[in-house]
């Protein structure tokens, strides 16, 4: 924007600062207040908790669940731990050995199902590592009850109420019918019999990614009808780590017919301590998030089920929360001699989002790439992630795609910033008539402001033509700040020199000299070296325009590119190197136009005046030396 010489120009000024404050405001509000907040809440609710009725263990068998129109009435069916304290958790190795296994070997998972229980209880992501170190472990997804982190898939059958027929249970040891190892080419199929003419059997299958299909049967060997209801939970106990970040969701989430989607925070499912449900839906998908892995049940979605999202607090501060959703489908009846089952898939792994897609499309999954977060513009973020897919599918990298991309939205806006920087370069050629205005109608505000205006009029230019550019830009930022942060694409992805994971801050600090000095600065302090390029180039661009009449405003926009380079130094640092070239190119285009349209270029003039007197001052010294 131009020099405020002016009422008009005075308020350009302030709105852009009014709107840089809202920005840092808006940035402390969603992302550092959440975790303080979480916090607090998970502690509040531990107390109210001294009065809960008492259930089961997490891996056992928990209260009976609510009447549902879909089944007849109160089942038995596993809810999340409401016991007093559960037992010490072992390794998970140990938990591990606790139950004969059948192993899992796909090119995306590894891992094993237990066969005490029928569990998927044992998955690891094959493809990804918990660090940008190609010898670091690999992520684990799931985990069996027991180890320190319990984190499993489970389906069963629940009786009618009174019918005493027995079922399945964590305590159930299946056995082998057919298979060794499940593979993408190879499903096995297991068997448990009740020891009263009933056997349950069960098929599970998995392709070369993260989609299984269940296949729960019941062989009806008695004289009479037996009448069970499916269900199938995901169950967690602890938190992810990354469980503060307010601009993407974690937690429970699912889309439950025609209710829509559904989003259970952490802290908020703990926070209310009652089970949401929904009956009598029909088409969708319930699990539970993280950042990058998602574990989802999706039921036959041409039936109609019960969905619960449920959670309780840890009852003393050594323990863990407790997440679950699951679904309970409608009473399935087996005459005698019949074998008569239900079938269900369970996506448990990378939240891929064309992997997503595909799925939704294919096996008909109501709104399944809800699963990622693309925010509140996510009409933006969407077909973005969609273009950088495309450009890095040619170039092979996403710093480079960031770079390419800028190009693009200069190149979308460009109309819009011509605008802009032609209408500050002719009111920096009206500067001399605007002084002389303010000097003939000095003790007159309102005749200076209409002579003003009417000066605007008369030469049609509008001074807020430089604010809008910038305002319809931030959805754009929010969104690219959004892929990069929620797309599992941009995970350690890196770019050229010390930049291994653009999704994460730039490692270095200038407060260790970049690496050169044997500590680690304090996290308030960790400025990178392409925060400090981003800060650098703002001020260049700011200083494309005259000094500031009025000192304070002069200190204003001094301290501005300061103020973003802490601000930005925890951002990403593909979203600091596109801010980067972004200002880069913003300072050619606008030096183009201001030359283009005969206005004076005040870069090297202020480059002068802040530097001479540094230079000067150096000279003295060493003169006096």
């Amino acid at each position: 924007m131009s020099a405020p010489n002016d009422p008009k120009d005075h308020n350009n000024l302030m709105f852009a600062v009014a709107l840089s404050i809202l920005f840092l405001m808006g940035w402390q509000y969603f992302f550092a207040r959440p975790q303080i907040e979480q916090e607090q809440a998970r502690q509040e609710y531990s107390r109210k908790l001294d009065a809960q009725n008492k259930g089961t263990e997490s891996s056992g068998n928990p209260p009976n669940v609510a009447n549902t129109p879909v089944a007849p009435p109160t089942t038995d069916m596993p809810q999340v731990n409401q016991s007093a304290a559960p037992a010490a958790p072992v390794s998970r190795d140990e938990a591990l050995k606790a139950s004969p296994r059948i192993a899992i070997a796909t090119p995306s998972l590894e891992g094993s199902i237990a066969l005490k229980g029928g569990r998927i209880d044992d998955l690891i992501l094959a493809k990804y590592r918990e660090t940008v170190d190609p010898n670091s472990p690999k992520v684990t997804l799931l985990s069996p009850a027991g180890s320190p982190d319990p984190y499993f898939v489970e389906y069963g059958w629940v009786p009618q109420s009174g019918t005493g027929v027995k079922t399945p249970d964590r305590e159930s040891l299946w056995t082998v019918e057919n298979g060794s190892t499940l593979t993408a080419e190879t499903p096995v199929q297991l068997k448990w019999d009740n020891g009263s003419d009933l056997v349950f059997h069960r098929t599970i299958s998995v392709d070369k990614d993260y989609m299984f299909k269940v296949v729960d049967e019941i062989e009806n060997k008695t004289g009479a009808d037996v009448t069970l209801m499916p269900y199938a939970r995901v169950h967690r106990t602890g938190h992810p780590p990354s469980q503060f970040y307010s601009v993407l969701h974690e937690g429970l989430v699912g889309v439950s017919g025609d209710h829509g989607l559904q989003e259970f925070r952490f802290a908020d499912a703990l926070k209310s301590g009652v089970p949401t449900t929904f009956e009598n839906v029909v088409g969708g998908w319930l699990g539970i998030t993280d950042k990058y892995w998602g574990t989802s049940l999706v039921p036959d979605q041409k039936q109609p089920y019960r969905a619960m999202y449920s959670a309780l607090a840890a009852r003393d501060p050594a323990g863990k929360d407790a997440f679950q959703t699951d679904y309970l489908r409608g009473a399935v009846t087996v005459a005698p001699g019949a074998r008569k089952g239900v079938e269900g898939h369970l996506y448990a792994g990378a939240k891929q989002a064309t992997l997503i897609d595909g799925y939704e499309r294919s096996l008909n999954i109501l709104k399944f790439n809800k699963m990622i977060d693309w925010g509140w513009f996510h009409f933006i973020t969407r077909p973005l992630f969609q273009l950088m897919e495309f450009i890095n599918g040619i170039v092979h990298n996403f710093g480079i795609t960031i770079l390419i991309l800028t190009l693009i939205v200069k190149a979308a806006f460009y109309p819009l910033a011509n605008k802009q920087y032609e209408s500050m370069a002719r009111m920096k050629k009206l500067q001399p008539e605007m002084q002389r205005i303010k000097e003939t109608y000095k003790d007159d505000p309102q005749r200076q402001q209409k002579e003003v205006f009417d000066l605007y009029k008369t030469q049609k230019i509008n001074p807020l033509a430089g604010c809008w550019p910038v305002l319809l830009q931030i959805p754009v930022f929010f969104a690219l700040y959004k892929v990069l942060f929620v797309t599992i694409d941009m995970r350690h992805a890196p770019f050229f020199g010390w930049i291994h994971d653009l999704s994460a801050p730039d490692p270095t600090s200038l407060f260790n000299l970049f690496g050169l000095l044997p500590f680690d600065s304090p996290a308030f302090l960790h400025i990178g070296a392409w925060p400090l390029i981003m800060g650098a180039t703002m001020w260049v661009q700011m200083q494309l325009n005259p000094p500031q009449p009025d000192p304070i405003q002069q200190q204003i926009f001094q301290w501005m590119p300061v103020m973003f380079t802490f601000l930005l130094a925890s951002f990403p640092a593909g979203l600091v190197i596109y801010w980067a070239w972004s200002n880069t190119l913003s300072i050619a285009q606008q030096i183009h136009i201001n030359k283009r349209n005969g206005a004076e270029v005040h870069l090297l003039d202020n480059l002068k005046r802040t530097f001479l007197p540094l230079l000067r001052l150096f000279g003295a010294s060493g003169s006096g030396k």
